[in-house]
């Protein structure tokens, strides 16, 4: 056999037996007629000593080896006069007999050590080496053990565990399709899913009742820190519930999760309705960990002559504790910064509540000291804060100011990573105006349904109407959203006409579905939760990247093996594909 142990298993109570062990050369050191080897393997690292002692044959490969040689060594198992404490295996060594080089390796481009000296892009490159460090073994490990848990709840509450076709129609509502052509059937395609979002519902129509699945879903989108081309979801879908009854089971799968794998207890998760989201942290997914809500304050600061917030939808800003001895240096870095292209607004008004009592604003001109303490008032803004105001169209200042107001949170120390803070944001309308192809667009998708209340309004003020939706957030990270489905014929009709299908664009992309609920659908409702997301929360990261044994770079390309790439002339061939090289 190649080991009898491992190399994060031997402790002092087993020395003086024998052992073999195998992994890969962490680091060799020679001091004197002493050379000392660190062997790695998955479960840690145990260290190897040779003396002038050792045989020829194991001083003559001993020469040889490198860092990520993988090697095999059989000897005695001692105490360590000089302990590592910091290690499981830090009180022994192994006093090796024999040694065997079972695979050279070259000298890595990066070292393989927690703090790496590589670049994400080599890194990316080299990825299999990558995978071998701490750090990113540590969080696929916490994959594994998230998703057992995972099953582990979901099986003990009578869901489902069923798979869905990879291969299906391509939809033309949200996010862009990869498209997968047929050979069998020239000049028609497949699209890989988004989401199994239609085989759920089908799933309940055939009364699974309760289904779940760890499942791939693809959108061929821009990327940010959060998204790849392939991600995974924990998709779900209930029979015979309402919305109180999918998030009580999912807020329990969510504190299972916290207690199993943290060990941290969180309570119960507050409603909060979308247009309240809006109103205070100027984003459908608050960070609720610290506070500095938005104020409006429209109504106070108009009618001043001044012509910026005269000719303003909305005039809002926040309040950031303490920050009065900002330099001006600071404040051009903060105008500078909402001013670029990712937030948008045309520039920034600060206000000073000093601590000796005074009021210092860059709109001095044109507001006096009572009316800038009116301001202070209504955001309870004490001697040492900082108000900070951007205005312009409502939509759009309340999103540049709930993205200061993250930047401030984060310059503060305020977005504490082992804090959590998780909530349902709820009540979201259910269509959207696009002014550009004037026509509504379904906010979540089109299988949402309506408030039961609201249904009258589709026909007179649909842009009223409220989805009987919910999305589960945590610390300003969207991890996972779902609502109550239409499972009635006639309402879907509505929805689809509302969304501006024609009877034959419906049947064609949906008919099977409109099919499917004429022969007794129950009530149903759904989520899904975003795995990548929920595990590198978890992990303390910032990108879902590491989560992911094989990820994609920012232009969605795997540099390890070079993908997309060309196919062979042939292969085009046969899905009758022609190639148009000068549109490239």
């Amino acid at each position: 056999m190649y080991r009898t142990h491992t190399c994060g298993e031997l402790r002092l109570e087993q020395q003086g037996i024998e052992t073999t062990l195998a992994g890969w050369v962490q680091r060799k050191r020679e001091l004197g007629g002493m050379t000392f080897i660190d062997l790695r393997d998955r479960y840690g690292i145990t260290q190897l000593v040779f003396d002038e002692n050792s045989p020829a044959e194991i001083k003559e490969n001993l020469k040889k080896l490198g860092r990520e040689y993988v090697i095999q060594v059989n000897g005695l198992v001692r105490e360590r006069s000089s302990k590592n404490i910091n290690i499981p295996t830090g009180e022994i060594e192994i006093d090796v007999k024999k040694l065997t080089v079972l695979s050279p390796s070259a000298v890595p481009p990066f070292t393989i050590e927690d703090e790496s000296d590589g670049g994400d892009d080599i890194r990316m490159k080299y990825r299999y080496l990558d995978l071998r460090r701490n750090p990113v073994r540590d969080t696929l490990v916490l994959r594994s053990k998230m998703a057992h848990e995972v099953r582990s709840y979901l099986n003990a509450r009578e869901f489902i565990e069923t798979e869905t076709p990879v291969l299906m129609k391509s939809t033309p509502e949200g996010a862009r399709d990869f498209i997968v052509p047929s050979r069998l059937n020239p000049g028609e395609f497949y699209a890989l899913p988004q989401s199994p979002q239609i085989f759920k519902q089908l799933l309940m129509v055939a009364g699974f009742d309760r289904y779940y699945q760890i499942v791939k879903c693809f959108r061929d989108e821009d990327l940010r820190a959060d998204r790849q081309p392939e991600f995974t979801q924990i998709d779900c879908e209930m029979s015979f519930v309402e919305q109180e009854d999918v998030l009580a089971t999912f807020e329990g799968l969510t504190k299972h999760l916290f207690k199993t794998l943290k060990n941290t207890e969180v309570g119960d998760f507050p409603r909060m309705p979308y247009r309240e989201a809006m109103e205070d942290y100027g984003s459908d997914k608050p960070d609720t960990r610290f506070e500095m809500k938005i104020k409006n304050l429209t109504e106070l600061a108009k009618g001043k002559d001044f012509k910026i917030f005269d000719e303003a939808d909305f005039i809002g800003g926040i309040c950031a504790k303490g920050c009065s001895e900002y330099t001006r240096k600071q404040l051009d870095e903060l105008t500078n910064w909402v001013k670029r292209p990712q937030i948008g607004a045309k520039g920034l008004v600060y206000v000073k509540f000093n601590t000796d009592g005074s009021v210092k604003s860059s709109v001095d001109k044109f507001y006096c000291e009572d009316d800038l303490k009116a301001w202070g008032t209504s955001f309870g803004a004490e001697q040492g804060d900082l108000i900070l105001i951007l205005s312009g169209d409502k939509s759009h200042t309340l999103n540049a100011l709930g993205e200061l107001r993250l930047e401030m949170g984060n310059r503060l120390g305020l977005r504490d990573k082992n804090i959590f803070n998780p909530l349902w944001v709820v009540d979201f309308p259910l269509l959207e105006w696009d002014s550009e192809s004037k026509r509504f667009y379904a906010m979540h998708h089109p299988f949402t349904s309506p408030k039961p209340e609201d249904i009258p309004l589709l026909e007179t003020n649909p842009e009223q109407v409220r989805a009987n939706a919910y999305d589960l957030v945590i610390n300003g990270v969207e991890i996972g959203g779902g609502s109550v489905r239409i499972f009635n014929s006639e309402l879907q009709s509505c929805m689809f006409d509302l969304l501006g299908f024609t009877k034959e664009e419906a049947q064609a992309q949906f008919g099977f579905l409109m099919s499917a609920f004429k022969f007794g659908a129950p009530p149903h409702a759904g989520i899904a939760f975003g795995f990548d997301r929920l595990v590198s929360m978890f992990a303390g990261l910032d990108s879902i990247r590491d989560t992911i044994a094989f990820p994609k770079n920012n232009s969605g390309r795997d540099v390890m093996n070079d993908a997309p790439s060309p196919v062979a002339e042939g292969q085009l061939k046969e899905l009758r594909i022609k190639l148009d090289l000068n549109d490239r």
